[in-house]
């Protein structure tokens, strides 16, 4: 399994004119492991939709496992908010990515992603597929 950032997706869906190729090309060479999304992700996927089953027919076009974040991740994504504060960070709600980063890092499984350096910061033990 391969937990999918929303920027892949973003990517593809809007056909970003500097992304789309690396994200496509990423995604279907990744397609056979398996490729999830959590509540997150769907979440920022839905300002792109008019309608939840218009995002629902456009994340089956992609194959996508739906899967919620355990509370584990949960937590976790909590305590590196914590630590991104302490670390002098000025956002003051928690910020996707640690939702994503830690549902990841308790999954064990790797982030696709081309947004790589908060996972990198706050995560460094979770496997990245970004550009190089």
């Amino acid at each position: 399994m391969i937990l999918i950032d929303t920027n892949v997706l973003i990517d593809i869906l809007s056909c970003d004119e500097n992304w789309y190729s690396w994200s496509k090309a990423a995604l279907v060479a990744r397609a056979t492991e398996g490729l999830l999304i959590n509540e997150i992700v769907y979440a920022e996927l839905a300002p792109q939709y008019g309608s939840q089953s218009a995002l629902d027919d456009a994340i089956a076009e992609f194959d996508l496992i739906f899967e919620r974040a355990p509370k584990s991740a949960l937590f976790a994504a909590g305590r590196t908010f914590d630590a991104y504060r302490k670390r002098g960070g000025t956002r003051t709600s928690l910020l996707p990515d640690f939702f994503i980063g830690a549902h990841a890092a308790t999954a064990d499984i790797p982030i696709l992603t081309r947004d790589a350096r908060r996972y990198q910061t706050y995560f460094p033990e979770v496997a990245l597929i970004a550009p190089e």
